[in-house]
């Protein structure tokens, strides 16, 4: 692994979602009908600043609304909630309050995020509304299919609602927390980002500087188990400079890139490089259907200038010699070389794989 700063588009536009992306999302119950919109909510009257336990600024603002709007967005927002986290009844929503509407300044898809507390248990859980923009609903939807993590969220429209990821923010967990780690911890950690930064480049998610992912603690019955989960998915398939798709090259990293020099030998890196790409393989192959007809929409659609896919196809093409990538046209075929790629070597290379004899 090495550490290089890489130019990452500062505005990223917002690729609209086709015909063909909205059948399958209706196909797969991601689209529903919902009482207000993402464009609703930017209607607030005022804002006030949001710092940490620090005094820092976070870029989140917390907004309010008109007294004559405040219920009736307040409603909607429960109604939302109910759709997404439940079976979208009104049952639950006389049980619900918003507690606070929050809206973030920075990044590309400005979203708000949304706490929403049981009042019978002061339980609460936070759901986040976006503009639709494809590459991200790509990205979530590759995330659930091909990685260890299944993502929960609905579309309509121009709206997107995710669900909460819960872990500490990378940034934080480098910052704060790292250190203070055993050494058997550590080298769960950064196993763990190796594991991660392959995932990423296999599947072309990029940008994931230490602040567009989690770490998420588990405790198993003798140590602490790690695993690092994307939580921003704006650029999936985005970029055209390769090592945009590899955490490792990303200077907000730099700290895991040095940690896992430091304690793991090269097999080691390699070891857990071969691990995730036959694990994605599989999860490619178990879902191979779904999988198909998301390439199908991808292949079909525009979520990168074409300098961009130039530049990342013939990256791909002088790394791997197959000529798939030099004849891809766009970036959802450039993703479906890939991962054809990877499992056809899987498939190869495992003597013990059942080939099969007809194509389903």
């Amino acid at each position: 692994m090495g550490n290089q700063n890489k130019l990452i588009s500062k505005k990223k536009p917002s690729y609209p979602i086709n015909e063909v992306l909205l059948k399958y999302l209706t196909r797969h119950g991601r689209t529903i009908q919902i009482p207000v919109y993402y464009d609703d909510l930017l209607r607030f009257q005022g804002s006030v600043s949001i710092f940490d336990e620090n005094g820092k600024d976070t870029l989140w603002v917390s907004v309010y609304y008109s007294e004559f709007e405040t219920e009736e967005i307040n409603h909607s927002l429960k109604k939302i909630y109910s759709l997404l986290l439940s079976d979208g009844s009104d049952v639950i929503l006389p049980y619900l309050n918003i507690d606070s509407v929050d809206f973030c300044t920075f990044g590309n898809s400005k979203p708000f995020r949304v706490k929403v507390r049981n009042i019978l248990n002061d339980n609460y859980t936070y759901m986040y509304i976006k503009t639709a923009d494809a590459s991200r609903i790509y990205g979530l939807e590759l995330e659930s299919i091909l990685s260890p993590n299944s993502v929960n969220f609905l579309v309509h429209k121009n709206t997107l609602i995710e669900e909460h990821i819960i872990g500490i923010p990378g940034d934080d967990f480098i910052e704060n927390h790292l250190d203070k780690c055993s050494d058997q911890d550590k080298m769960q950690v950064v196993k763990e980002f190796v594991k991660f930064n392959e995932r990423c480049f296999i599947r072309l998610l990029g940008d994931m500087r230490s602040y567009n992912y989690v770490i998420v603690l588990t405790h198993d019955f003798d140590r602490i188990q790690y695993r690092i989960r994307a939580i921003d998915f704006d650029q999936q398939c985005y970029e055209g400079n390769i090592k945009v798709y590899k955490p490792q090259f990303l200077k907000e990293n730099n700290k895991l890139v040095e940690m896992t020099l430091d304690l793991l030998r090269q097999e080691s890196i390699d070891q857990y490089k071969n691990e995730e790409r036959s694990l994605l393989a599989k999860r490619a192959t178990s879902e191979k259907k779904r999988l198909r007809r998301l390439m199908n929409c991808m292949r079909h659609d525009v979520i990168a200038p074409p300098e961009k896919v130039k530049q990342l196809k013939m990256s791909l093409f002088k790394l791997t010699g197959d000529v798939n990538f030099k004849k891809a046209t766009n970036m959802g075929r450039i993703l479906s070389s890939a991962l054809d790629y990877v499992t056809r070597n899987y498939k190869n290379e495992n003597p013990y794989i059942i080939k099969e004899k007809l194509r389903s």
